[in-house]
């Protein structure tokens, strides 16, 4: 495959946890339950299965169910707790497989000295080639309304009520 420019999106947000809580409370958290809802053409996750190990340690892998048929393996490639963590998505079915060749993401949690963090989830988007490319930038600025609800709703799972 033809070099391709990636695609780099990201989104963050303040959660009123301690980086370490933060961390400790996403890198295993239950993906069904921060990406439940649709966002325009972006499904839920449906289901996780064949996930080895407790997903705090790299590599681990597992395989991500989307609802409507799509699906991705997921990797986890690269801990560094309670800083941050990365991940790739490969073998993408569904709407994403036609644009998208894999996907590098990293969770990054840092400290605002405020007792608070500022968690930041990014994206790297690999097109499967030039001409599809501006698709992807399209898919991208779809991804920050995504990324926005989900963020929002992993603060509403990990913050004490």
């Amino acid at each position: 495959m033809a070099f391709v420019n990636p695609v780099v999106v990201q989104r963050s947000r303040d959660i009123p946890v301690s980086p370490s809580a933060a961390f400790a409370a996403t890198i295993p958290i239950d993906l069904t339950a921060v990406f439940c809802r649709w966002f325009g053409p972006i499904p839920p996750i449906r289901e996780v299965r064949d996930q080895t190990g407790e997903w705090t340690s790299a590599p681990q892998r597992r395989t991500v169910l989307l609802t409507g048929g799509g699906s991705m393996r997921e990797e986890l490639v690269s801990v560094d707790a309670p800083r941050s963590f990365e991940y790739r998505l490969t073998d993408i079915t569904g709407a994403m497989a036609p644009l998208v060749d894999h996907v590098d993401g990293r969770w990054r949690f840092d400290a605002t000295g405020t007792g608070s963090t500022v968690v930041t989830w990014s994206w790297t988007l690999y097109p499967r080639s030039a001409l599809v490319r501006p698709l992807v930038v399209a898919l991208g600025w779809v991804w920050f309304g995504y990324a926005r609800r989900g963020l929002e709703q992993l603060e509403r799972l990990i913050t004490p009520n």
